[in-house]
């Protein structure tokens, strides 16, 4: 991308794409739902017919993360092929036949003076995004962005340049093509580093930021950002395996949690197993994921379980391995599982496999996560699988946007008040 930009040069982009951007968002406001579908359909037809060159600016990202010594979990997130590119073009469609989140009466209320009062839906404004390695996210906020009427900054991560911005290029033509300002979707052209902090600080015309990436990412997102942060922290996702799980159910559950995709944020980091579980059940679980490649380390009780598995240190419990790798501990109930998870998880998902109803009620109440499941795969925490669409995230904190980040979260509310030339006494 040729020589590193200054400082300075970061700034007066960011600047520059702020400024339209929030121009762009006052159009992008009162473009009609039509429209924003006939691009998102646009855009799908672009993806389609462009796999070939997509692919090409792909593989230049894949050869630059190979030379870079990205682990396989890493190259596998920045990898796209011509089935991923039509799970874009399909999450698109997907968007396209929500239900238009904006404009929507949330509540109203007629006061004993006649006013009318309603709460409606509206776009938040301008969106910052900063994301590293997947370049489907470009594709996936752009779309969720457009359907709610926000405009939207990215910042990929440099691994995913090429790929980004060759995708990005389809998205500004299909806006074009539609008539809306290729500039409601912008991205950062350059891969400096300064650019982040630039946009971090752009709080005149940003108004939320959402970091996607890892825990150093977020961190200095949530650190430095002059604007709210809808924070998708690391994904520790934890399943816990009560004495009444189904065998077969236990078995199949955490070897797809674990091993169907080692690299998504919804991957299994942790295996808690009770110590009242079958032993049987308990070997059987463990002896399918290491056949299947998945390294593991444990706690005494863990280890003793099978001759395969290492010796787990304190970071073991608060590590995203991202790998085919995770850590497993040996609890005493519920009640300490649910602790376990508290204390060293990220909120993020977390799944309890029992047949035990009151068991389960306990685990869903307590447990301090966005989302949290019962008898499920903790890959499905994704928007998608969800029904939403595609989403820009799964947020970890607490105030107003939790779990997947769809449509609806990516709307705030204004009241409207009509009147009948009240006055107040």
């Amino acid at each position: 991308m040729g020589a590193p930009q200054t400082n300075t040069t970061a700034q007066q982009i960011v600047s520059e794409l702020g400024r339209k951007a929030r121009d762009s968002s006052s159009v992008l406001a009162q473009t009609s739902e039509s429209t924003i579908n006939t691009i998102l359909d646009t855009l799908a037809a672009k993806l389609r017919a462009n796999t070939k060159p997509i692919l090409e600016a792909n593989e230049k990202d894949l050869a630059g993360g190979r030379q870079k010594g990205l682990s396989p979990a890493l190259i596998d997130r920045l990898k796209l092929n011509p089935e991923r590119i039509e799970g874009m073009a399909k999450g698109l469609e997907v968007v396209r036949s929500l239900p238009d989140p904006v404009g929507k009466i949330l509540w109203e209320n007629t006061r004993p003076n006649g006013m009318h009062i309603e709460r409606v839906s509206v776009p938040i404004g301008v969106l910052g995004m900063i994301y590293e390695s997947r370049p489907n996210v470009t594709v996936d906020a752009s779309a969720l962005c457009l359907k709610s009427r926000n405009a939207v900054i990215l910042r990929g991560g440099s691994e995913s340049l090429h790929s980004s911005l060759a995708l990005h290029k389809l998205i500004q033509e299909s806006l074009t093509e539609n008539n809306v300002p290729a500039d409601a979707v912008s991205m950062v052209p350059i891969s400096d580093r300064e650019a982040v902090g630039a946009m971090l600080a752009a709080v005149q015309y940003i108004d939320v930021m959402i970091p996607r990436g890892g825990h150093n990412l977020v961190e200095r997102v949530q650190n430095e950002a002059k604007m709210p942060v809808f924070s998708h922290l690391e994904g520790i996702c934890h399943i816990y395996v009560h004495p009444t799980a189904k065998a077969n159910l236990a078995r199949d559950v955490v070897l797809n949690a674990k091993m169907r995709r080692t690299g998504v944020c919804g991957a299994m980091e942790t295996l808690l197993l009770d110590a009242a579980l079958d032993q049987k059940i308990a070997k059987d679980i463990l002896s399918t994921l290491l056949d299947a490649g998945c390294k593991i380390v444990g706690d005494k009780m863990a280890q003793g379980l099978d001759s395969r598995i290492g010796e787990a240190t304190t970071k073991d419990w608060t590590t995203e391995y991202l790998d085919a790798k995770l850590s497993c501990a040996v609890v005493a109930g519920v009640k300490e599982a649910v602790t376990h998870i508290n204390t060293y998880g990220s909120h993020h998902t977390d799944s309890i496999l029992t047949e035990d109803k009151d068991v389960a009620d306990y685990f869903l109440n307590n447990v301090d996560s966005g989302i949290v499941m019962h008898n499920a795969s903790t890959q499905f925490a994704d928007g998608g699988e969800f029904g939403m669409g595609a989403e820009i995230g799964i947020a970890t904190g607490k105030m107003h946007a939790r779990g997947p980040v769809g449509l609806e979260q990516l709307c705030t509310y204004k009241y409207i008040v009509h009147g009948t030339g009240q006055t107040r006494p």
